[in-house]
Protein backbone atom coordinates (compact mmCIF):
# COMPACT_ATOMS: atom_id res chain seq x y z
CA UNK A 1 0.00 0.00 0.00
CA UNK A 2 1.54 3.53 -0.65
CA UNK A 3 1.32 6.24 1.36
CA UNK A 4 1.10 8.50 -1.00
CA UNK A 5 -0.82 8.68 -4.17
CA UNK A 6 -0.87 11.39 -7.08
CA UNK A 7 -3.68 11.37 -8.90
CA UNK A 8 -5.34 13.76 -11.58
CA UNK A 9 -8.61 14.61 -11.49
CA UNK A 10 -8.44 17.24 -14.20
CA UNK A 11 -6.49 18.53 -17.44
CA UNK A 12 -3.06 20.12 -16.11
CA UNK A 13 -4.23 19.58 -12.04
CA UNK A 14 -2.18 16.96 -9.65
CA UNK A 15 -4.10 15.74 -6.24
CA UNK A 16 -1.33 14.63 -4.11
CA UNK A 17 -2.96 12.62 -1.17
CA UNK A 18 -1.47 11.52 2.16
CA UNK A 19 -2.21 8.24 2.50
CA UNK A 20 -2.08 6.60 5.63
CA UNK A 21 -5.94 7.36 7.47
CA UNK A 22 -6.02 5.01 10.32
CA UNK A 23 -2.99 7.26 11.62
CA UNK A 24 -4.50 10.76 10.62
CA UNK A 25 -2.05 10.77 7.70
CA UNK A 26 1.13 11.09 10.40
CA UNK A 27 4.55 12.56 9.76
CA UNK A 28 6.29 8.78 10.03
CA UNK A 29 9.26 8.76 7.65
CA UNK A 30 7.80 5.84 5.45
CA UNK A 31 4.60 8.50 4.75
CA UNK A 32 7.22 11.40 4.27
CA UNK A 33 9.98 10.55 2.31
CA UNK A 34 7.39 9.06 -0.24
CA UNK A 35 5.83 12.83 -0.26
CA UNK A 36 8.75 14.63 -0.71
CA UNK A 37 9.60 11.99 -3.73
CA UNK A 38 5.97 12.70 -4.84
CA UNK A 39 6.64 16.50 -4.77
CA UNK A 40 9.60 16.41 -6.40
CA UNK A 41 7.97 13.75 -9.57
CA UNK A 42 5.06 16.57 -9.79
CA UNK A 43 7.20 19.47 -9.82
CA UNK A 44 8.95 17.66 -12.96
CA UNK A 45 6.17 16.90 -14.76
CA UNK A 46 5.51 19.95 -17.20
CA UNK A 47 2.23 18.59 -17.86
CA UNK A 48 1.05 19.86 -14.40
CA UNK A 49 0.54 23.27 -13.95
CA UNK A 50 -1.16 23.33 -10.40
CA UNK A 51 -1.07 20.96 -7.19
CA UNK A 52 -3.43 20.07 -4.62
CA UNK A 53 -2.41 18.64 -1.39
CA UNK A 54 -4.80 16.67 0.94
CA UNK A 55 -5.13 14.01 3.07
CA UNK A 56 -7.33 11.23 2.95
CA UNK A 57 -9.69 10.06 5.59
CA UNK A 58 -11.04 12.80 8.16
CA UNK A 59 -7.40 14.41 8.71
CA UNK A 60 -4.92 16.20 7.25
CA UNK A 61 -1.93 15.59 8.59
CA UNK A 62 -1.45 14.49 12.46
CA UNK A 63 1.92 15.82 12.90
CA UNK A 64 4.59 13.16 14.45
CA UNK A 65 3.60 9.14 14.60
CA UNK A 66 3.76 8.63 18.45
CA UNK A 67 3.76 5.18 17.65
CA UNK A 68 5.77 4.09 14.87
CA UNK A 69 8.27 6.82 13.35
CA UNK A 70 9.01 4.42 10.70
CA UNK A 71 12.52 3.89 9.31
CA UNK A 72 15.07 6.17 8.68
CA UNK A 73 17.41 5.55 5.89
CA UNK A 74 20.91 6.23 6.07
CA UNK A 75 21.77 5.89 9.46
CA UNK A 76 23.84 2.81 10.11
CA UNK A 77 27.08 3.77 12.09
CA UNK A 78 25.71 7.29 13.59
CA UNK A 79 25.47 8.39 17.17
CA UNK A 80 21.69 9.93 18.57
CA UNK A 81 22.88 13.11 18.02
CA UNK A 82 23.32 12.43 14.15
CA UNK A 83 20.42 10.47 13.82
CA UNK A 84 18.61 13.16 15.02
CA UNK A 85 19.79 15.83 12.74
CA UNK A 86 19.61 13.46 9.78
CA UNK A 87 16.15 13.12 10.91
CA UNK A 88 15.09 16.61 10.77
CA UNK A 89 16.80 17.37 7.74
CA UNK A 90 14.36 14.72 5.87
CA UNK A 91 11.16 16.54 7.49
CA UNK A 92 12.71 20.18 6.35
CA UNK A 93 13.47 19.00 2.89
CA UNK A 94 9.89 18.25 2.58
CA UNK A 95 9.25 22.12 3.32
CA UNK A 96 11.99 23.54 0.89
CA UNK A 97 10.44 20.84 -1.88
CA UNK A 98 7.14 22.79 -1.62
CA UNK A 99 8.76 25.80 -1.74
CA UNK A 100 11.02 24.66 -4.87
CA UNK A 101 7.88 23.61 -6.86
CA UNK A 102 7.44 25.30 -9.94
CA UNK A 103 3.59 24.73 -9.73
CA UNK A 104 1.60 27.11 -7.24
CA UNK A 105 0.35 24.24 -4.32
CA UNK A 106 -3.10 24.57 -3.01
CA UNK A 107 -3.12 22.99 0.45
CA UNK A 108 -6.78 21.65 0.61
CA UNK A 109 -7.54 20.79 4.57
CA UNK A 110 -10.25 18.22 5.14
CA UNK A 111 -9.14 17.94 8.47
CA UNK A 112 -6.66 18.01 11.42
CA UNK A 113 -3.63 19.83 10.90
CA UNK A 114 -1.52 19.20 14.40
CA UNK A 115 1.93 19.96 14.85
CA UNK A 116 4.01 18.75 11.79
CA UNK A 117 0.74 18.82 10.14
CA UNK A 118 -0.15 22.43 11.14
CA UNK A 119 3.61 23.42 9.55
CA UNK A 120 2.94 21.17 6.09
CA UNK A 121 -0.09 23.35 5.73
CA UNK A 122 1.38 26.25 6.66
CA UNK A 123 3.88 25.47 3.62
CA UNK A 124 1.55 25.49 0.83
CA UNK A 125 0.97 28.54 -1.14
CA UNK A 126 -2.45 28.74 -1.19
CA UNK A 127 -5.02 27.03 1.95
CA UNK A 128 -8.73 26.27 1.43
CA UNK A 129 -10.38 24.33 4.90
CA UNK A 130 -13.44 22.08 5.36
CA UNK A 131 -15.40 23.01 8.22
CA UNK A 132 -14.18 20.29 9.98
CA UNK A 133 -10.54 21.29 9.72
CA UNK A 134 -8.70 22.78 12.88
CA UNK A 135 -5.41 23.73 12.94
CA UNK A 136 -2.94 23.20 16.58
CA UNK A 137 0.77 23.56 17.19
CA UNK A 138 1.11 20.47 19.09
CA UNK A 139 4.94 20.76 20.42
CA UNK A 140 4.28 23.33 23.43
CA UNK A 141 1.54 20.78 24.35
CA UNK A 142 3.88 17.68 24.41
CA UNK A 143 6.76 19.32 26.47
CA UNK A 144 8.76 20.46 23.67
CA UNK A 145 8.51 24.01 21.78
CA UNK A 146 6.34 24.33 19.31
CA UNK A 147 8.49 25.63 16.86
CA UNK A 148 9.66 23.42 14.32
CA UNK A 149 9.84 22.97 10.17
CA UNK A 150 9.45 26.54 9.44
CA UNK A 151 6.20 27.08 11.42
CA UNK A 152 7.63 29.99 13.63
CA UNK A 153 8.63 31.63 10.12
CA UNK A 154 6.13 31.11 8.36
CA UNK A 155 3.03 31.64 10.45
CA UNK A 156 3.77 34.96 11.12
CA UNK A 157 4.04 35.84 8.26
CA UNK A 158 0.96 34.82 7.41
CA UNK A 159 -1.56 36.00 9.92
CA UNK A 160 0.25 38.26 12.04
CA UNK A 161 2.62 38.14 14.87
CA UNK A 162 0.28 38.59 17.58
CA UNK A 163 -1.64 35.87 16.65
CA UNK A 164 0.90 33.60 15.86
CA UNK A 165 2.61 33.89 19.37
CA UNK A 166 -0.61 33.42 21.00
CA UNK A 167 -1.42 30.35 19.09
CA UNK A 168 1.87 28.98 19.06
CA UNK A 169 2.58 29.85 22.82
CA UNK A 170 -0.98 28.64 24.10
CA UNK A 171 -1.21 25.01 21.96
CA UNK A 172 -4.96 26.16 21.47
CA UNK A 173 -6.95 24.62 18.62
CA UNK A 174 -8.14 27.04 15.62
CA UNK A 175 -11.14 25.79 14.05
CA UNK A 176 -12.28 26.31 10.36
CA UNK A 177 -14.27 29.41 10.96
CA UNK A 178 -11.30 31.32 12.82
CA UNK A 179 -8.87 30.28 10.39
CA UNK A 180 -10.79 32.06 7.87
CA UNK A 181 -10.88 35.00 9.78
CA UNK A 182 -7.45 35.46 10.55
CA UNK A 183 -6.30 34.78 7.32
CA UNK A 184 -4.68 31.54 7.70
CA UNK A 185 -6.68 29.39 5.14
CA UNK A 186 -8.42 32.30 2.70
CA UNK A 187 -11.63 30.01 2.43
CA UNK A 188 -13.85 27.55 4.39
CA UNK A 189 -16.13 25.20 2.53
CA UNK A 190 -18.44 21.96 3.26
CA UNK A 191 -16.06 19.04 3.28
CA UNK A 192 -17.77 17.13 0.53
CA UNK A 193 -17.57 20.87 -2.11
CA UNK A 194 -13.47 20.83 -0.77
CA UNK A 195 -11.66 19.15 -3.51
CA UNK A 196 -13.97 21.06 -6.32
CA UNK A 197 -13.64 23.86 -5.33
CA UNK A 198 -9.46 23.51 -4.71
CA UNK A 199 -9.71 22.43 -8.89
CA UNK A 200 -11.82 25.33 -9.92
CA UNK A 201 -9.21 27.80 -8.05
CA UNK A 202 -6.74 25.63 -9.74
CA UNK A 203 -8.72 26.13 -13.08
CA UNK A 204 -8.62 29.91 -13.01
CA UNK A 205 -4.51 29.75 -12.16
CA UNK A 206 -4.19 27.30 -15.16
CA UNK A 207 -5.88 29.83 -17.79
CA UNK A 208 -2.91 32.26 -16.82
CA UNK A 209 0.42 32.15 -18.41
CA UNK A 210 2.89 29.14 -17.42
CA UNK A 211 5.76 32.02 -16.28
CA UNK A 212 4.06 34.60 -15.26
CA UNK A 213 2.13 31.89 -13.11
CA UNK A 214 5.50 30.56 -11.67
CA UNK A 215 7.01 34.10 -11.37
CA UNK A 216 4.52 35.38 -9.12
CA UNK A 217 4.66 32.37 -6.43
CA UNK A 218 8.85 32.73 -7.09
CA UNK A 219 8.43 36.79 -6.16
CA UNK A 220 5.75 36.47 -3.08
CA UNK A 221 7.88 34.14 -1.75
CA UNK A 222 10.96 36.20 -2.09
CA UNK A 223 9.08 39.01 -1.22
CA UNK A 224 8.24 37.65 2.36
CA UNK A 225 12.86 37.12 2.66
CA UNK A 226 13.22 40.40 1.05
CA UNK A 227 15.90 42.38 2.74
CA UNK A 228 13.97 45.70 1.57
CA UNK A 229 11.29 47.45 0.38
CA UNK A 230 13.41 48.99 -2.84
CA UNK A 231 15.54 45.85 -3.39
CA UNK A 232 12.20 43.89 -3.75
CA UNK A 233 10.82 46.05 -6.12
CA UNK A 234 14.12 46.21 -8.11
CA UNK A 235 13.63 42.21 -8.40
CA UNK A 236 10.05 42.43 -9.23
CA UNK A 237 10.94 44.53 -11.83
CA UNK A 238 13.03 42.12 -13.76
CA UNK A 239 10.58 39.51 -13.26
CA UNK A 240 8.53 41.70 -15.15
CA UNK A 241 10.53 42.55 -17.61
CA UNK A 242 12.10 39.02 -18.22
CA UNK A 243 7.97 37.58 -19.10
CA UNK A 244 7.17 40.84 -21.32
CA UNK A 245 10.04 40.85 -23.22
CA UNK A 246 10.63 37.45 -23.83
CA UNK A 247 6.87 36.64 -24.57
CA UNK A 248 4.37 37.52 -26.78
CA UNK A 249 1.87 37.22 -23.53
CA UNK A 250 0.77 40.82 -23.25
CA UNK A 251 0.23 41.41 -26.65
CA UNK A 252 -2.19 38.31 -26.76
CA UNK A 253 -4.20 39.45 -23.70
CA UNK A 254 -4.58 42.63 -25.49
CA UNK A 255 -5.47 40.75 -28.75
CA UNK A 256 -7.90 38.53 -26.49
CA UNK A 257 -9.89 41.04 -24.83
CA UNK A 258 -10.12 42.83 -28.16
CA UNK A 259 -11.40 39.89 -30.12
CA UNK A 260 -13.72 38.81 -26.54
CA UNK A 261 -12.12 35.75 -26.76
CA UNK A 262 -9.85 33.70 -23.86
CA UNK A 263 -5.89 34.40 -24.28
CA UNK A 264 -4.19 31.22 -25.44
CA UNK A 265 -0.16 31.83 -23.88
CA UNK A 266 2.25 29.87 -25.84
CA UNK A 267 5.30 30.64 -23.10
Amino acid sequence: MSFVLIDKPRPHIALVTLNRPERMNAMAFDVMIPLREALEEVSADNDIRVVVLTGAGDGFCSGADLQSAGKVPNIEGLTVTSVARRSMDLLNDVMLTLRRMHQPVIGAINGAAIGGGFCLSVATDIRIAAEEAYFRAAGINNGLTATELGISYLLPRAIGASRAFEIMLSGRDVDAAEAERIGLVSRTVAAAKLLDTCYDLADRIISFSRVGTELTKRMLWSGMEAGSFESHMQHEGTAQLYVRLTTANFDEAIRARKDRRPPIYKD
